[in-house]
């Protein structure tokens, strides 16, 4: 566990270094991340079963194209029918090579570019930034290619709204929904109004979802709904059982939402700051809408980017305000080391595909590994 609070301090130290003493904060930012997408891509099936799941649909449709077969005759063709970015994406990496490594190395880089390029644009302080993708985000891009790939698409969107052009908004979206069609929860973004909303208001309203999303409404709609139901099935297989009630979503969005309201009167009143407070509190409202779903908060994480550009844009120069600073700081931390120990063996011992071989305990690799010949040769398959 101990490197990755190693990998954690280095980030935030070159980040902070740079903002300090240079004017590359850009760059360095671009490289920050691209170690960070090494790290993730280079894992050896780290993070979860899901890497499994990709590998293995990957490999069979790498065979059947090398093997001259029909698109129509491969597993994920049936299995995602409907999200043509994912597949295409897969048949394209397919003729660059048939190993599954490589397929999650080029994903996972993929995925970190988008989400460079979201941070870069929509925040201004970079370490605040950074802190807050380690604590909410970092450790799902191991496993969640999917929908990590349709995130990181879905958050470019955010400038269309702000913009106010609505077929290039809807293009992204739909692009997004391609490769996770959960995706199409971002679609309401582009009609909330543009502006600040009473703070009694806010209140009632995040109120009511919570009354809402006790009644496990939500969650019954969450479970009928094809490719987000099939998250919610297999997940219960290898992280935990539906338990009925996350509670650590209300302390995530009651203590968000009270960062929101405390500095509400200090936060820019431009249209594209405005844009991320409402993306704020559609993610807050997401949490406790699904409080008795156990992977209903996954469908926040489209709004998540407006989380960390509202609180990464805030002028942390007035006293009032330093106070947030810190426990923005607290949050991230926290959030991280929450992850890193609920995950467990599924990420400790740390090791990369470059020497053969499987870690000394590993139960998703003795449970869903579909081809013993990785553990002999990582680079058998060409």
């Amino acid at each position: 566990m101990l490197l990755y609070f190693l990998i954690l301090s280095l980030a935030l130290f070159v980040t902070y270094y740079t903002e300090k003493h240079t004017h590359n904060s850009k760059w360095v930012l671009f490289f920050t991340f691209l170690g960070l997408a090494l790290f993730v891509g280079l894992s050896d099936m780290l993070g979860g079963y899901d890497r499994y799941i990709y590998g293995e649909l990957f490999d069979d449709l790498a065979d059947v194209m090398k093997g001259g077969g029909k698109y129509q005759d491969t597993i994920i063709s049936k299995m995602y029918s409907l999200e043509y970015g994912y597949t295409g994406s897969n048949m394209l990496i397919s003729y660059i090579t048939g190993n599954r490594y490589f397929f999650i190395l080029i994903y996972t880089l993929v995925i970190y570019i988008l989400f460079y390029f979201s941070i870069r644009d929509y925040c201004r302080n970079y370490l605040l930034a950074l802190m807050l993708f380690m604590g909410l985000t970092f450790f799902f891009t191991f496993t969640y290619l999917r929908q990590m790939m349709g995130v990181g698409i879905a958050w470019l969107s955010f400038r269309y709204v702000y913009k106010r052009s609505l077929y290039k908004f809807i293009v992204c979206v739909l692009l997004a929904a391609s490769f996770h069609n959960s995706a199409i929860i971002l679609l309401p973004l582009y009609f909330m109004p543009i502006r600040k909303y009473n703070k009694k208001n806010i209140i009632i309203f995040m109120f009511i979802c919570l009354i809402i999303g006790l009644t496990g409404g939500p969650s019954a709609l969450f479970r009928v709904y094809g490719d987000v139901a099939d998250m919610q099935v297999r997940s219960d297989s290898y992280i935990e059982k539906e338990i009925g009630f996350k509670f650590e979503y209300i302390i995530e969005a009651c203590v968000f939402l009270y960062l929101l309201l405390k500095n509400y009167s200090f936060l820019s009143n431009s249209k594209k700051n405005l844009v991320m407070q409402n993306a704020l509190l559609a993610f807050c409202a997401i949490l406790l809408l699904f409080v008795k779903s156990l992977n209903g908060g996954r469908l926040g994480w489209y709004y998540l980017i407006g989380v960390i550009a509202t609180f990464s844009n805030l002028n942390y120069r007035l006293s009032i305000t330093k106070s947030t600073k810190t426990i923005i700081a607290v949050i991230s931390l926290v959030l991280f080391i929450r992850i890193l120990v609920q995950w467990d063996y599924m990420l400790s011992p740390y090791k990369t595909f470059l020497t053969n071989g499987v870690r000394d305990y590993d139960p998703v690799y003795d449970k869903y590994e579909y081809d013993q010949n990785y553990a002999i040769d990582k680079f058998y398959r060409k």
